[in-house]
């Protein structure tokens, strides 16, 4: 989407049931959140003519539309992990512009936690063993590692202090306090932080995401649609995307994600600075992801995340309200988690948010949001920058 502003708006958002959910199967996940958004947006399942689905069936999105009663004349399948979503919601925006279709239905659905629970499937330490991965996987370099090892190359280089890190998942609890649709919201320290088990030496086991179940949907319509709608508007303001590296021999330098690029790309695009940003949705599978994408996004200088994460600042009542649900640390992570950074900015933008709205000084909802999706380990990015009227 380039300069595309006010021609795509974000009309409805859902979840499904989330966290624990033993009786549903992704499917059943999928229709529950589409219904949901359809029914946020006040429009039918006929008005849906593009459709974007990801994660589920042999033929997916078609598969997944075909569950749902649908069929679409516009369609997307792009799977680049955590940041699909924002990758998909810039291609419905293109769409859209183009006149390609009018209403495009994001929707993503998955058990994760309750397939390893039920013995269905075990827990991943890869995506494979073919192609680049073949060269990585038989020595033990598992998903998780290579977070990890990037974390301690930015701790060795900037100085980047466990402390620092661990403030990421304390203040990511405590907006999922507020969030009755997180499913960890007991509060934590720092201490407890670093007293967990470890993972993968420098993350023990708070500064890793959530396994939960979930689902997720996002409804984009073209500004003609808007009036039809029961919901205030959010527009699609500017989006980039940017793929760097599988293989770890091929990133250039570990403590740079492809935020830098996707970012940079969208708030070009939407003509707006990181500083008149009021909210930030990040990817955060592990702490060190939402340090260096707040780097990497510009609200703060390369090697400064450590310092700009203390003090409060990513609380829902803080200087840069940061995964103001509890994000994947805390609320919910069934999977490819970028969908959900989309709903909780509409949220936000809308004033619906609740218990953990965040508010302007002068009592208004935020202006402006950003969600920022990453996949693989920082192999892709995909920004969004959203706002409203």
């Amino acid at each position: 989407m380039t300069g595309s502003h006010r021609k795509a708006a974000v009309a409805g958002v859902a979840l499904s049931d989330c966290g624990r959910v033993d009786d549903a199967t992704p499917y059943a996940l999928h229709a529950q959140a589409a219904r949901r958004a359809l029914a946020d947006a006040g429009l039918g399942p006929d008005a849906v003519d593009g459709f974007a689905s990801a994660g589920l069936g042999t033929l997916a999105p078609a598969e997944v539309a075909e569950y749902l009663g649908l069929r679409p004349r516009w369609v997307d399948s792009t799977a680049v992990g955590g940041a699909t979503w924002e990758v998909m919601a810039a291609h419905a925006a293109d769409a859209i512009a183009a006149g390609h279709a009018r209403a495009v239905l994001l929707v993503y659905g998955s058990t994760a936690r309750a397939d390893v629970r039920a013995g269905r499937r075990t827990a991943n330490l890869s995506f494979g063993a073919r192609g680049p991965l073949q060269y990585e996987v038989p020595y033990g370099h598992t998903l998780i590692a290579k977070y990890a090892m990037a974390a301690r190359r930015h701790m060795h280089t900037y100085g980047t202090t466990l402390d620092q890190l661990a403030e990421v998942a304390v203040q990511a609890r405590q907006n999922a306090a507020r969030n009755p649709e997180a499913m960890f919201r007991d509060p934590i320290g720092v201490d407890d932080v670093l007293a967990g088990p470890m993972i993968a030496d420098p993350f023990t086991k708070l500064h890793c995401c959530i396994r939960s179940d979930g689902g997720a949907a996002v409804l984009i319509v073209a500004g003609d649609l808007v009036p039809q709608c029961a919901t205030r508007p959010v527009w699609l303001l500017g989006s980039g995307a940017y793929v760097s590296h599988t293989a770890m021999s091929q990133w250039d330098d570990f403590t740079l994600s492809p935020a830098a690029v996707s970012g940079r790309l969208a708030f070009e695009r939407a003509g707006v600075r990181p500083d008149e940003i009021d909210v930030a949705e990040i990817y955060d599978a592990f702490t060190y992801m939402t340090l260096v994408t707040l780097e990497d996004l510009g609200f703060c200088a390369k090697g400064e995340g450590g310092s700009f994460v203390e003090k409060g600042r990513l609380r829902y009542d803080g200087a840069l309200p940061t995964n103001t649900d509890g994000g994947g640390l805390s609320a919910q992570h069934p999977g490819m988690r970028g969908l959900f950074l989309l709903v909780e900015a509409v949220r936000q933008l809308r004033g619906t948010a609740g218990g953990h709205q965040v508010r302007r000084p002068d009592g208004s909802p935020p202006a402006l949001a950003v969600a920022s999706g990453t996949g693989g380990w920082f192999c892709s990015s995909g920004t969004v920058v959203l706002g409203r009227d």
